[in-house]
């Protein structure tokens, strides 16, 4: 197994680093500045903490596993899982979404997919625990991807399935449904986080990844921190993938644009991404941040704690006169509707850029 049962795709692009350090930031990326990012999962139903909350749900010393005895009883009766039925999306519009969003002068949108949770927002072939079998029983990505293409935004993809490996190891620590066999599929490896995934789940990961780039031929696709925790294992990985996407976007006649955190990446092989920070200085290399317009989540939670317009259009100034490009996240509830307050912030932003935006 391992890389070699890959096939590469024709195109300029090797699988070395110093191939790769050939790539050049696309011209609609450098133009964009502002883009949008969605956290919108089964963790929505809660609504608790954050989106963590699936890990946390299990670890006796957090306020997470007081309150889920406390809302929905043992963790052996009912699990992360049993969040699936609750998660119905009922009210969401993918149009109405990416009209907001356009409104609020993003030119790109970043969904996230695949969080850590396992739970697929995208029809996945490989798991049957997705949001076109289960759940909302809609094909988030697709339907997403389709309206921002009809409406002239650029689509890109979060994927998190690296950080699965380990994330819900605590619910094996205690009596929970982590340790029934008949969800292993869904709560995966579950293995401790100062483990290193082994090949079967490197290759599982890769596979994954590769048919979300073919099937949904997105513009971005984002990485969260665990690559580069982890960078030992995932470097071939990441080598090959780099290059099969590079080749695809040749492929596809577009630009296309990975996003990393940390070191995982060498510099000018794809773009860096400062988590809730930014640069001290002008960067020669184009880089983003991703915050959150939260300050406590990512996802929705009951007690948001917003930043104001002016916090944030202040930030996408500096960020941009810095070489680089801002990604605000936004929290819809676990019904598809966008929280009012958050809208009213996004049309305020959208409402400066209609007047400043070329500066930008």
């Amino acid at each position: 197994m391992g890389i070699d049962k890959f096939v590469l795709p024709e195109g300029p692009f090797e699988p070395t680093w110093e191939s790769l350090k050939n790539y050049q930031v696309p011209q609609w990326y450098l133009d964009a500045k502002f883009g949008i990012f969605i956290h919108w999962g089964l963790y929505s139903v809660p609504a608790f903490g954050s989106e963590w909350y699936p890990r946390f749900m299990y670890v006796k010393e957090r306020p997470e596993y007081t309150y889920h005895l406390q809302t929905y009883g043992p963790h052996t009766k009912f699990g992360y899982k049993d969040f699936i039925p609750l998660f119905k999306g009922e009210k969401w519009d993918p149009y109405a979404w990416v009209e907001l969003f356009k409104k609020a002068g993003a030119k790109y949108i970043v969904p996230v997919v695949q969080f850590h949770d396992g739970f697929a927002m995208y029809d996945c072939p490989f798991t049957r625990w997705n949001s076109v079998r289960m759940g909302p029983k809609r094909d988030v990505a697709g339907e997403l991807a389709k309206a921002a293409r009809e409406n002239g935004l650029r689509f890109g993809v979060s994927y998190h399935f690296a950080e699965h490996w380990f994330f819900f190891h605590p619910g094996k620590l205690i009596d929970s449904d982590v340790n029934d066999p008949e969800y292993a599929d869904f709560y995966g490896p579950a293995q401790p986080e100062d483990t290193s995934p082994d090949e079967a789940f490197l290759d599982h990961w890769l596979e994954r990844l590769l048919h979300l780039v073919d099937t949904y031929k997105p513009s971005l696709v984002w990485f969260d921190w665990w690559i580069a925790e982890r960078k030992s294992v995932f470097e071939p990985y990441l080598r090959f993938f780099a290059a099969y996407y590079y080749n695809r976007g040749h492929q596809w006649g577009e630009g296309v644009v990975i996003n990393y955190k940390y070191d995982a990446f060498p510099e000018g092989t794809a773009v860096l991404d400062v988590e809730r920070g930014q640069l001290g200085d002008i960067s020669p290399f184009f880089w983003q941040t991703d915050t959150s317009i939260c300050r406590k989540s990512w996802c929705h939670i009951k007690d948001h704690d917003y930043k104001s317009p002016k916090h944030i259009i202040r930030q996408l100034v500096d960020i941009v006169s810095k070489n680089g490009c801002l990604l605000l996240n936004v929290a819809p509830r676990a019904d598809g509707t966008i929280p009012e307050e958050q809208q009213e912030i996004l049309l305020k932003i959208g409402s400066w850029l209609s007047r400043y935006g070329e500066a930008i």
